[in-house]
């Protein structure tokens, strides 16, 4: 018998980078819940900058209810690359896809990859939560992007070829 135990959740599949905004905030988020109360913390201020102390409220407490029931009840421990590391494990990207999908209103497809992720009686829990917390980082996102577009034409204006 071998004494090191594999996770196979853990390996590398990819980078942060190549995911979609939500996808990769939804991961960086759950890598920071993670990490405890000074991490939660942060969490909770991107929520309420970008969205309003109200509305933030309400989406951390679906994040947190997210984390909450995929963390307790999930088929195996949820495997997480450190919060600075730039890959991306397998079970992160299952993540990533999850709240992609449950975001986009896709809740069939949500819900076939919660299955995996959590016990069955859990599932439509966890899909219900991570619609509430994806539509939230989707608005985060789309907040976010007018700045960076405006910083890229920025760049693009004054560069000289």
């Amino acid at each position: 018998m071998n004494a090191m135990v594999r996770h196979h959740g853990r390996a590398p599949v990819g980078h942060l980078c190549e995911l979609g905004s939500v996808e990769a905030s939804a991961v960086v988020s759950l890598r920071r819940w993670c990490e405890g109360p000074d991490e939660q913390a942060r969490v909770w201020t991107d929520f309420a900058t970008a969205l309003g102390s109200e509305r933030g409220r309400a989406a951390l407490q679906a994040f947190e209810g997210l984390c909450d029931l995929c963390l307790r009840y999930g088929r195996r421990p949820l495997m997480r690359q450190p919060l600075s590391c730039k890959c991306l494990s397998g079970d992160e990207a299952w993540f990533a896809s999850f709240v992609g999908y449950a975001s986009e209103g896709q809740t069939e497809d949500a819900l076939m990859l919660a299955l995996a992720l959590v016990r069955p009686d859990v599932a439509p829990m966890v899909v219900g939560l991570a619609q509430e917390a994806g539509m939230a980082l989707r608005q985060m996102a789309l907040r976010k992007e007018p700045a960076n577009r405006a910083a890229h034409q920025k760049i693009r204006t004054n560069t000289l070829h």
